[in-house]
Order: structure tokens, then C-alpha cells, then sequence
């Protein structure tokens, strides 16, 4: 039989186990369900905490959709025989005297190679003088130095050709397989043709956005939308900047999950379900099923739907609750959309709070009981 004093010991022990875990706090990964729904505006803070059903997914599942503007969408496209700035024309003249204007002796035509279009969009022409160039076609523009010769010349005969090298053009950076400045010509004169002359994407296509800045005014797609849906591709206007990149947005992942970490989205859409399998699943030693929540702020608009109130003013904080242990709990959790810097957190279940507990008493039991059985064996 174990000496009085050996058991006292261990009494005093235990006691102190209990005094010093029920007087400081166990690590944890966060706030529990009653100081969440403590935070609500109804009790003690200021945010909406609600129950995920299907009128709060209807709601609250909105994304925001990308996608050019009417100005955009009804640009038609270039004409592959329209002059612009910064063309090189080819001009051929004609004359049916000896002695032409522009002629040399002893030939019938005259060329004017490499007529450089400028700023403004005129060429000159000896004797015929500044012609508009840019808006009109060669056609066209043959036809204004016929007229301007005319009157010097008999009948003068005109060639215009446009040499290699577009005036129009566009830049393209960002993820695709060569930046750089391409001209529009007849095979690029859209957006998503001109894409793949500049190699196509370099980041997964189902995550690239495509921004195309065309003056003061920007327009924003998803790449794979070009082609999903070719009523969304826009033709190209020059000097249109177009750039590439992967999608930017993410969610933060805190709590009893796989991992806790800020993680970008892989896919256009992601619900709840897909977010916490992104993150490894619910952590099976730690977590509590009903006590999913994700923590936004949502415009004015969608909070006074959500909460019924038209005295709302600004973004609110509104706190969705996912029990996934419900009759419909998967299913609601499958629907909820997850949004650009949402925070999902899953609680910790209770009993591994009680288990904590119980470790820590138990390890501060075993240390302490150590330090009696030492000082009775003194």
C-alpha cells in the first residue's frame, strides 16, 4: 500500500491540474460557435450571421460575370483594305504624253515607293498634293489622285497598293507565348485570332482573363469564354492594349481544415464543398460538422435582400453558417458560391476541446506526480 504522503501528493496534484487548466485557456484554432454567433447583430456585434438555405443561396450566390462592353461588342470589324496611320502605300502613275509630270522621258509610268501614311493620316503626292489616306481604301484613295492629276494630265492611270507592314495595330503582354505588337490584318482581326497569333495562353485556360484597354474605356473575359461562346469575341481597333493574366482571386482557409492557408481559386466558380476539399477536407480529428462559416462582406444591395432591410448603408459583414450534418447541408454547401477574400472557417467539435482537457491534465499530472514520487523517495 502506497504511503499516506504518496498519495496525498498525488491528490494535491491532480487538484492543481484542474485549477491550472481551468484557469488558463487551451491552444485552439480559433473562436467556437457561441462566440461567433455572439458577434451577431442581434446580440453583442455587428455582423448578419444566417443560416445557408436556398433563399440565402439565391441571394447570396451571385458571382460577378466578365464581359465586354455594347461600345465593344458592336465595334464591327476592320476592313482589310482600310488605310491607317503609319501604313506604307506603293503608288504607280501612268501619263499618255511624252512629256508628264511626273513620267521621265522615254517611260510610260513613274513609281513612288514606300509613301509613308502619316500621323494624321496623309500622304502627298507631287502635283496632286495632301491627300486623306487613313479611313479610305486604295480604291479610294486612287481614285482622289486620278481626280487631283486630272486636271493637269490627260487620263492619267493610277496604281495604289499597301506594302507590307499595318498602321493598325495592337500590343499584347502578360501570360501568352510572345508579347509584342502585332499588326491587325485580314486572319487577326478579332480578338481571339490575335490571341493565338501571339501563341495562345501560358496559364490554365479555365483561370486566364483577358483585359482589353481600347482608349479611356477596359472590358474584362475569361479566356476560356472566347471560345465557349464566340458571340463574346470583339473585333480590334488599333492602339488596343490586351492583356493576360491568371485570375487574381483567392479565399483564406483557417480552422480545423487540412491546411490553413490563402489559396486561389482554380476554376471560374467555387462552392463551399470544393473549397474545403481544396484544402485537404475537415480535419477528422478536430472538427465539427455543423460549424462551417463563411465570413464576407457583402455589398448594401445583397445584404438588405438578405436581411430584409432597406435601412442598411454600405458593406456589411454577414456571417453564413454551413451545418453539414443537415438533411440538405451537403447540398447547401455544394450551392454556396465562394467569393473573391471570403474566409472559411470550420469550428472545433467540443470533444476535442475535452480532449485537450484531458491531455493537459493528465501530462500535468504525470509531471507533477513525478516531482512527488521523487521528493517521497528523498
Amino acid at each position: 500500500m502506497k504511503p499516506l504522503s504518496l498519495r496525498l501528493a498525488k491528490g494535491v496534484a491532480l487538484l492543481a491540474a484542474l485549477v491550472l487548466v481551468s484557469s488558463c485557456g487551451l491552444p485552439r484554432s480559433g473562436p467556437n460557435k457561441s462566440e461567433i454567433f455572439a458577434g451577431s447583430v442581434m446580440r453583442e456585434g455587428d455582423a448578419f450571421v444566417l443560416l445557408v438555405d436556398d433563399r440565402v443561396n439565391r441571394i447570396a450566390s451571385v458571382t460577378p460575370a466578365l464581359g465586354f462592353a455594347e461600345s465593344f461588342v458592336n465595334a464591327g470589324q476592320l476592313g482589310s483594305d482600310t488605310i491607317s496611320p503609319g501604313d506604307t502605300l506603293s503608288l504607280t502613275i501612268w501619263e499618255n504624253v511624252e512629256d508628264g509630270l511626273l513620267v521621265a522621258e522615254g517611260q510610260n509610268a513613274t513609281v513612288l515607293e514606300e509613301v509613308q501614311v502619316d500621323g494624321a493620316g496623309f500622304i502627298f503626292v507631287p502635283y496632286a498634293g495632301r491627300i486623306r489616306a487613313a479611313g479610305n481604301t486604295p480604291e479610294a484613295i486612287r481614285r482622289i489622285i486620278v481626280e487631283k492629276l486630272n486636271e493637269q494630265t490627260p487620263d492619267p492611270q493610277v496604281q495604289v497598293r499597301r506594302l507590307a507592314g499595318n498602321g493598325a495595330t495592337v500590343s499584347i503582354t502578360g501570360a501568352v507565348g510572345a508579347q509584342g505588337v502585332y499588326p491587325i490584318e485580314r486572319p487577326t482581326r478579332t480578338l481571339a485570332a490575335m490571341l493565338a497569333a501571339a501563341g495562345g495562353v501560358t496559364v490554365p485556360p479555365e483561370i486566364a482573363q483577358v483585359t482589353v484597354i481600347r482608349g479611356d474605356h477596359s472590358g474584362q473575359i475569361w479566356f476560356d469564354d472566347l471560345y465557349a461562346h464566340p458571340g463574346h469575341d470583339i473585333a480590334l481597333r488599333s492602339n488596343d492594349r490586351i492583356f493576360v493574366e491568371q485570375d487574381r482571386r483567392s479565399f483564406t482557409a483557417l480552422g480545423a481544415t487540412g491546411t490553413q492557408n490563402r489559396v486561389p481559386f482554380e476554376s471560374q466558380t467555387i462552392s463551399a464543398i470544393e473549397a474545403i476539399a481544396q484544402v485537404g477536407g475537415l480535419n477528422q480529428a478536430l472538427a465539427d460538422p455543423t460549424g462551417v462559416f463563411v465570413f464576407r462582406n457583402e455589398p448594401e444591395a445583397i445584404a438588405q435582400q438578405l436581411v430584409g432591410r432597406t435601412d442598411l448603408q454600405g458593406a456589411q459583414r454577414v456571417v453564413y453558417v454551413l451545418d453539414l450534418t443537415g438533411p440538405n447541408g451537403m447540398f447547401m454547401a455544394r450551392d454556396f458560391a465562394i467569393r473573391d477574400e471570403d474566409t472559411v472557417y470550420v469550428t472545433e467539435a467540443p470533444f476535442s476541446q475535452f480532449n485537450k482537457t484531458i491531455a493537459a491534465i493528465t501530462g500535468t499530472l504525470g509531471q507533477t506526480t513525478a516531482a512527488a514520487d521523487t521528493l517521497a523517495g528523498n
